[in-house]
């Protein structure tokens, strides 16, 4: 069967393969002025990563192949050009039926305001459909003048080096600053590694990011987000200004999540006795026949802090995220949110993080 080209009637779904730009210089994000957050030791590395190499094998063969996908990472600089290009060099390509190319694969855009307090979606540069090992693309930047940009890497895919390209001579500085100097850890499933948004800045950690303007790091490894020792010593010894709990969907039953939901939090606040701990439970709740009892563990362990004498530690229902009337609306599968579902997820926790920041209880 013929493969049918869309943008053969409509140009506007047009992708190109190459860029056309006389007057590009490409950078390496790795040098200045460039600020790559949310992964590791990325100006070192040679691939973008979640976390050191060594320690996600030591976790799981899924955390192992997963910690090579970027979500959650970003670079940030300033510019005057008039068009900003990327040089994605990927060894592979993630391709699924259920998240668009754009979500897994590639990258979008932001457009922050000098002290970082706003930031909005600008535009994405969206992979070829038939991307082998990367891809070029370019974006117009609207008006003249300082521009600071956030880029937001993909978040199914391995990154070897990323090269930003802009029109010869034009000035290039560091990003917009976050509000934190320590970064607000994730750890999770599918859900928190972003699938199955449309592109990166809708995972919900993205938007709360936005939203608050503060720096995260992913660590959602889809269907190995299972709480084993060495992910919990491991993440116990970062640093970081709040933690959020978001494993409920990948503990493969209720007593797993029995056996490790408390012991993560215990882990968590004996190395950092004072930030604020999130913990979710699972948003799609009606499609599981064990939601019940899966919710009821997170709560007991959510009590459990309480009766401790813990004062920053928050619990959101799971069940009261997808509301409204589209609330059916919200995922592609019945479990992975789209992003409508990844907005709603957004909108809770950046109402309790917000609540957090106003009473100072994140330093």
């Amino acid at each position: 069967m013929a493969t049918f080209d869309i943008s053969s009637l409509d140009q506007n779904l047009a992708v190109a393969a190459k860029v056309k730009a006389p007057d590009l210089e490409l950078h390496d994000v790795r040098k200045p002025p460039f600020q790559i957050y949310g992964l590791y030791n990325p100006l070192t590395e040679p691939v973008f990563k979640r976390m050191p190499t060594e320690v996600a094998a030591t976790v799981s063969a899924g955390v192992k192949a997963l910690h090579l996908h970027t979500a959650g990472g970003r670079v940030r600089f300033s510019t005057d050009s008039p068009y900003i290009v990327i040089k994605a060099i990927m060894s592979g390509v993630s391709r699924m039926s259920h998240i668009p190319l754009s979500g897994s694969s590639g990258f979008d855009l932001c457009l922050d305001s000098p002290d970082g307090r706003e930031s909005r979606y600008h535009r994405t540069f969206i992979p070829p459909v038939d991307m082998k090992e990367g891809y070029e693309s370019k974006i117009p930047l609207p008006g003249k003048g300082l521009r600071y940009v956030t880029i937001n890497f993909p978040l199914y895919n391995v990154v070897d080096a990323l090269y930003v390209g802009v029109a010869k001579g034009s000035t290039l500085g560091a990003g917009a600053p976050y509000r934190n100097d320590k970064p607000v850890i994730y750890y999770g499933s599918s859900i928190t590694q972003g699938g199955c948004a449309s592109r990166p800045g809708n995972a919900y950690q993205a938007m709360v990011s936005r939203a608050l303007n503060l720096d995260f790091v992913n660590l959602g490894f889809s269907g190995n987000g299972k709480a084993e020792d060495t992910m919990l010593d491991y993440m116990a010894g970062l640093e970081m200004c709040m933690f959020v709990s978001d494993y409920d969907h990948n503990a493969p039953d209720a007593e797993h999540l029995r056996n490790t939901h408390q012991k993560l939090y215990d882990a968590i606040r004996e190395k950092h006795p004072d930030i604020p701990y999130i913990m979710l439970s699972r948003p799609d709740f009606l499609a599981s026949a064990h939601g019940a009892e899966r919710r009821l563990v997170i709560q007991n362990t959510y009590h459990h802090a309480l009766d401790k004498g813990d004062r920053n530690v928050y619990y959101i229902d799971g069940e009261s995220l997808f509301r409204g009337q589209f609330e059916d609306c919200c995922t592609v599968d019945g479990t992975h949110p789209n992003d409508l579902g990844f907005s709603m997820m957004a909108s809770a926790l950046t109402c309790v993080m917000r609540r957090i920041l106003q009473e100072g209880k994140a330093k």
